[in-house]
């Protein structure tokens, strides 16, 4: 019997039509039993000899463990990102690679604009010092006298994009691979962003030339009293440079859903001048529903156009 492993750290495979028919079919299905992200040595035996198809998470698909996978035909991300997959070695081992850009987009904007607003009104804070018998007047600010910085303006930034500006905020936008003009914000330079920028947001993808995009000397060109917001991918800062940058004063505030390791137990846990949740982007219910639907019609599809399953 072939199998097909899940590997998110959750799924609903009962009410998936698209699953239910592969199961029909003769397919056994295998899920994540860590509940978590996979390590390497983690997603290689999962996979083993006799998988097919994969549903994916964030677990790191390495060239090691995609040869390691000697049955393995398609791989259907979860998700918008792909930075987690060698797609170079997926190509030379004729896997499949499908993903979700679209279904986790407003969800991800959706939670950005609501950790901007978080830090801006201070909304956490002052929360926790009212749970201490504390009577807080803390001072914000207006969401719409922020010049807003977006780094990236895919299917996510070109979201968060119209809500920053649905709240009367100025948007301005780099991206060396879209024309951001083309979607009326205007186009600057990353030094430029950094520098005017009240509030940077991230929506990009991870890579080498990405990693810790936002380091000790972006977080130093940075307006003092700035923002920074990350619900892209955890590498692209430098988290010790961003926790001494807040420490400093430098930054006002700054928001993220995601980190280099997860889950998180570093230094910024005890920095009360940072919010911190746990990679959630995505898990808004409608926009999970969707996102699994997709997935699994992607990942049938690939195994109909591979001939290991009938339509």
């Amino acid at each position: 019997m072939s199998k097909l492993v899940i590997s998110t750290s959750s799924f609903d495979v009962n009410n998936n039509p698209h699953l239910q028919h592969l199961i029909k079919t003769g397919m056994n299905i295998v899920g994540n039993s860590f509940k978590r992200k996979l390590t390497e040595s983690e997603i290689i035996e999962l996979l083993g000899q006799d998988t097919v198809g994969m549903i994916a998470g964030i677990e790191p698909l390495t060239k090691r463990v995609l040869v390691s996978a000697k049955n393995l035909k398609v791989i259907s991300r979860c998700g918008a990102g792909l930075d987690n997959v060698d797609l170079a070695a997926a190509k030379h081992q004729n896997i499949v690679v499908f993903n979700t850009p679209e279904a986790p987009a407003q969800a991800v904007a959706e939670l950005t604009i609501g950790l901007i607003l978080a830090a801006l009104r201070r909304i956490c804070q002052i929360d926790q010092l009212l749970r201490v018998n504390e009577w807080p007047r803390m001072q914000g600010q207006l969401f719409a006298a922020q010049l807003v910085g977006i780094v990236g303006l895919g299917h996510i930034g070109r979201r968060v994009t119209k809500l920053c500006q649905a709240f009367d905020a100025r948007v301005i936008a780099h991206d060396p691979y879209i024309d951001p003009t083309s979607h009326g914000v205007e186009s600057v330079s990353f030094e430029k962003l950094l520098t005017e920028a009240d509030i940077v947001s991230l929506h990009l993808p991870y890579g080498t030339d990405t990693h810790h995009l936002l380091d000790a000397k972006a977080f130093e060109r940075m307006k003092p009293g700035s923002i920074v917001i990350n619900a892209a991918r955890g590498g692209l800062i430098d988290e010790m440079a961003l926790n001494e940058s807040l420490i400093s004063g430098h930054l006002g505030m700054a928001a993220l859903d995601v980190f280099e390791e997860e889950p998180y137990h570093g230094p910024l846990v005890e920095n009360k001048k940072i919010i911190l949740t746990s990679h959630i982007g995505s898990l808004a219910r409608e926009s999970r529903i969707r996102m699994e639907i997709e997935a699994a019609e992607n990942l049938l599809n690939g195994l109909i156009n591979a001939d290991i399953v009938k339509k």
